[in-house]
């Protein structure tokens, strides 16, 4: 039977890669969760494989557009109704469009794409982060983790311009949101990955996978697992003290040492 002393967790982007990930982590970690992704399919696979090992009752989803603010709003409206309290974020869902040469050329950008990647990745998050700190803020506590990339660090070596521009901007949300929240127990962090093997990364033995491969100095490509262990760190009491930082994932890649 589900614990009403248990703490809340949204992920966003939960049905698939690093998200799911998360979720399941949160899960076997005794949360309860609430995820959605835009892909109806994706989130009923999901929802049905984590019911397989976790109660149903700590587990809430929903098909939502995070580029909408109402969409957001009757989400998080959904999770006050079933367990009326909000503890952690998990800012994942993005999108890093590529066809089959790569990412598109920053000089060939459109505004469609450029303004589409920036309203899932950024803004989505901030619709998100300003409906969970109004539900954080009354009791003075949560925690915040925001999914950036290692193409937000460094030269990036796969993704677009859209996409870097995006995850690089998380940063600068991040401190926004630290001296916002001045004076409490909430913190806000950022969790930078790197090449980890996820549909979005694609096959492993790509070509693109095994260069960066090579990149890697710990000799292999990260999991959603190796994220998700640092996102369930981060959200726990012990992490009370990591606020404002960037962490990276991404085993060597890039090291700003």
């Amino acid at each position: 039977m589900e614990s009403q002393q248990a703490p809340v967790a949204i992920v966003t982007g939960g049905s698939t890669g690093i998200g799911l990930s998360t979720v399941t982590a949160l899960l076997a970690a005794g949360y309860r969760v609430a995820f959605f992704s835009q892909n109806v399919q994706h989130v009923q696979k999901a929802e049905d494989m984590l019911r397989t090992t976790a109660d149903a009752s700590a587990i809430l989803t929903a098909c939502v557009d995070v580029r909408s603010k109402p969409s957001v709003n009757a989400f998080f409206a959904l999770v006050d109704e079933r367990w009326e309290r909000v503890d952690a974020l998990v800012c994942n869902a993005g999108i890093s469009p590529k066809d089959a040469h790569g990412a598109v050329p920053f000089e060939d950008v459109d505004a469609a794409q450029w303004h589409d990647v920036l309203s899932v990745n950024l803004t989505g998050a901030v619709w998100c982060c300003q409906a969970a700190l109004k539900r954080m803020k009354p009791s003075g506590r949560g925690r915040i983790v925001l999914i950036g990339s290692v193409a937000g660090r460094t030269i990036p070596k796969i993704a677009g311009a859209p996409y870097v521009a995006s995850k690089a901007a998380l940063a600068g949300l991040a401190k926004s949101m630290v001296a916002a929240c001045n004076g409490s127990a909430i913190t806000i962090n950022v969790v930078a990955p790197g090449r980890i093997a996820t549909d979005m990364a694609g096959d492993p033995t790509s070509s693109t996978n095994l260069e960066a491969l090579r990149r890697i100095p710990v000799g292999r490509l990260g999991t959603g697992a190796d994220v998700a262990a640092l996102i369930r760190f981060l959200l726990s009491d012990e992490a009370g003290f990591i606020n404002g930082a960037i962490i990276d994932v991404n085993g060597g890649e890039f090291a700003p040492l």
